[in-house]
């Protein structure tokens, strides 16, 4: 009898000699090693590289009034004008029959009035009949100052000093009314701006008063500082994109039309990640995911990249502090991944 319970005792005890130690805790054969940092934000003042055209303050689109055929174009892309000096005309057949035939209607309006005037006060007319041709004499007067007013606008002459930037029409054209026809600056007397368009992203993170660093490639050794003074308000429909202009704090002798850059000091500061290149896939300057560890498996997380520095990608949304981001590894996990964890 007490062979038989030493037999059966013994048999117990290989049974769970063969029993895993801890199953629960055992590294799954395929699990992928990696390594992995804590997430920590940091505060930084976000910079923003943009590029544009230099232009002034006081720059201008001139037309005609009216509408016609374009008689004269008297001046051509870059040259300099004077205040007051004409640039186009219109052919002015049709606008002076215009102001002729206002100016006829006028003169019987007159002689209608005098008349009604004189038999008003002779009792012969009535008092309506008067007021009715003073009327007629207003109606026909405006009429005539607004010919004459649209003639004196069928030509085009320079507001002030500066340079034609662009001429977009010619002669024997026919053109409707406030169309443009010049594009002038004063470029010797304006502020000078750097217009450049931006990504929705940065000109929601863009203010008024932000400074800037402004440079030219035609001016290599030369930098300006500026502020940004406006924003614009819609999407150009032209090209679809957002703008800004930054006005330079000094002047700087340029051209209009001259090619810049401006690196832009956002006042509103930013919480971003750090993180290493090789825990980025498939990023580029806006978008990318990367890899956490979750209870010791991989998750894959959609983030936004707000910059590139040296050694690292600047991440503003999709990440937590306290996460585990997987830095080396990555390019082998997938959704759900078992992860083998070695210490960074």
């Amino acid at each position: 009898m007490k062979a038989f319970v030493t037999w059966m005792l013994a048999g117990i005890l290989l049974a769970a000699c063969s029993l895993p130690e801890n199953s629960s805790t055992e590294t799954p054969k395929d699990a992928v090693p990696v390594s992995t940092i804590e997430l920590k934000a940091e505060q930084l003042q976000p910079v923003i590289h943009t590029s544009g055209v230099f232009t002034t303050d006081d720059e201008t689109l001139l037309a005609f009034k009216t509408g016609g055929v374009i008689e004269k174009i008297l001046v051509k892309e870059g040259d300099p004008v004077r205040s007051g000096q004409l640039l186009a005309t219109l052919n002015l057949t049709e606008i002076d029959a215009q102001v002729a035939q206002a100016q006829l209607a006028f003169e019987k309006a007159t002689r209608d009035f005098n008349r009604a005037q004189n038999l008003y006060k002779d009792s012969v007319a009535t008092l309506e009949q008067f007021q009715n041709a003073q009327t007629g004499l207003d109606v026909t007067r405006k009429q005539f100052e607004s010919a004459r007013f649209n003639r004196t606008y069928s030509e085009i002459r320079a507001i002030n000093n500066g340079m034609v930037l662009r001429k977009m029409a010619n002669e024997g054209q026919v053109i409707s009314p406030g169309t443009t026809v010049f594009q002038t600056n004063g470029s010797g007397k304006g502020k000078w701006i750097l217009r450049a368009g931006v990504s929705d992203r940065d000109w929601a993170m863009i203010q008024q008063g932000d400074v800037a660093t402004i440079s030219s490639d035609a001016l290599p050794n030369k930098t300006w500082q500026g502020t940004v003074t406006k924003k614009s308000a819609a999407v150009d429909a032209a090209n679809g994109a957002l703008s800004i202009e930054i006005t330079l704090n000094t002047d700087a002798g340029l051209a209009a039309g001259l090619f810049g850059k401006a690196t832009i000091t956002v006042k509103q500061k930013q919480n971003v990640w750090k993180i290493p290149y090789e825990a980025l896939l498939d990023g580029n300057a806006q978008n990318g995911y990367v890899f956490i560890n979750e209870n010791n498996k991989a998750k894959k997380v959609p983030v936004v990249v707000s910059g590139i520095e040296k050694d690292f990608v600047l991440i503003s949304g999709g990440l937590q502090d306290g996460q585990q981001l997987i830095v080396s590894g990555s390019a082998y996990l997938k959704e759900g991944t078992d992860l083998s964890l070695s210490a960074n």
